[in-house]
């Protein structure tokens, strides 16, 4: 017996013990205090910094339904009124470039607000992801859901996310996104040790918080693309606070690893091999606006040609320019 259940007219439920189903919500934290940007984001929450002409949380939001993910719970903190705003109707600003005639404006302006079904929920105190995480249980309910991070910009090229869900609708339990990194620079992450199950898609057998690359079981960090099981749930209001004095959510799903399937059990990676930015840190932020930027139609000729020239004309040492 596979645990499922079949109603009378032969489509199936969900399980109790798989949740193998349609995943319909998506958590986004977006509490964080972007202090790598400061004094940007002493004003300005940093998921509002803008990654070419959108702020960089619209990306996200448009992943999330872009999956198929219409009912967004956004995560959010202290001093993130403008993240509400954002995705909220702006009847002066429609009115002014519809009175102007400036239709192409007025649809980008608009998408932003029906994009999908969007939530707030305030986190409170900041005590790390999995207490982000974890604040959205009572809207997500009893089944699995996805969780975004607003620091990984996933291109829309390279499909991740619908690939996660289906794993995870084929497997159950939870699904996490690993990368290749350099393996010097594993302690920035959470890395996995794993075993091969099909192609891309690996069982985790363990996992580690930001280990020393000494001892790190691998060289495959998590990224900010989880479908987690919502055995989760219960699991986080008994982790105890981690790395950090915050409650990991990496601690929470090294729990689940070993469960029972019955139990919400078991945990699988898909290895993402397209492309990805990470606008987490100040440099790859610049990096990110800069790919992201060369490649439109728009401004993508003009600016790669300027690109071009600016390269060409710097001189070998660049101004110390301002550090501070």
């Amino acid at each position: 017996m596979s645990g499922e259940v079949t109603d009378m007219s032969g489509d199936q439920t969900a399980s109790s013990a798989g949740h193998k189903g349609s995943v319909t919500k998506a958590v986004i934290p977006v509490a964080g205090l972007g202090t790598r940007f400061l004094p940007a984001t002493k004003a300005t929450p940093k998921e509002m910094l803008p990654v070419v002409d959108k702020p960089a949380i619209q990306y996200v939001v448009e992943e999330a339904t872009g999956a198929g993910l219409n009912d967004v719970l956004l995560v959010t903190g202290r001093n993130k009124d403008a993240i509400e705003n954002h995705f909220d109707r702006a009847w002066e600003l429609e009115a002014a470039l519809e009175k102007k005639g400036d239709q192409q404006r007025l649809q980008r302006v608009q998408k932003s607000q029906v994009l999908g079904d969007i939530h707030y929920v305030r986190q409170g105190d900041p005590r790390g992801l999995g207490h982000a995480v974890l604040c959205g249980a009572a809207h997500v309910g009893n089944e699995p859901f996805a969780v975004l991070l607003g620091d990984d910009l996933i291109d829309p090229r390279d499909p991740l996310l619908p690939t996660m869900l289906d794993v995870q609708r084929r497997h159950g339990g939870s699904v996490v996104a690993l990368i290749e990194v350099d393996p010097a620079q594993i302690n920035l992450y959470g890395c996995a040790a794993v075993e091969p199950d099909e192609g891309d898609v690996v069982r985790v057998t363990d996992l580690v918080e930001k280990p020393d690359p000494d001892s790190a079981p691998s060289n495959l960090a998590i990224i900010g693309r989880y479908v987690l099981h919502p055995a989760v749930f219960d699991v986080l209001r008994e982790t105890p606070p981690g790395r950090g004095g915050e409650i990991q959510l990496t601690d929470a799903l090294k729990t689940l690893i070993d469960e029972p399937a019955d139990d919400g059990g078991g945990v699988r990676a898909v290895v993402f091999r397209g492309r990805r930015y990470d606008t987490g840190d100040r440099l790859d932020y610049l990096r990110t606006i800069v790919s992201l930027a060369s490649e439109r139609d728009d401004l993508g000729p003009d600016f790669r040609a300027f690109l071009r020239e600016f390269v060409a004309t710097m001189p070998p040492e660049a101004g110390p320019g301002d550090a501070s």
